[in-house]
């Protein structure tokens, strides 16, 4: 097997390695937990730089279109409404 991380000395890799074949079954999960968490983090950082303005809800609501993809995201949470959100007046990125 090649190596996954260029940047990552070989023993080092194999060691993590061994150590994500030993771990059980919940061990595995809560680290696949963690790196959705940290995925939606991320997502949601970079929705933030993208819109400046927008509000939470319409973050949280670009993170589900960005998830789901639009058409589910309409389907599970509705339309958008900037309008009914409070504190909302200057939504979206800069360039609307």
């Amino acid at each position: 097997m090649g190596t996954l991380f260029s940047d990552t000395h070989p023993d080092m890799e194999a060691l993590q390695i061994e150590l994500w074949r030993r771990a059980g079954p919940t061990e595995k999960m809560r680290m696949l937990a963690q790196l959705n968490a940290a995925a939606k983090m991320l997502a949601l950082a970079g929705l933030r730089s993208r819109f400046p303005n927008a509000s939470e809800e319409e973050l949280r609501f670009k993170l589900a279109c960005l998830l789901l993809g639009e058409e589910l995201a309409h389907k599970v949470y509705g339309r958008f409404d900037a309008k009914r959100t409070a504190g909302s007046h200057n939504q979206g990125d800069q360039s609307s």
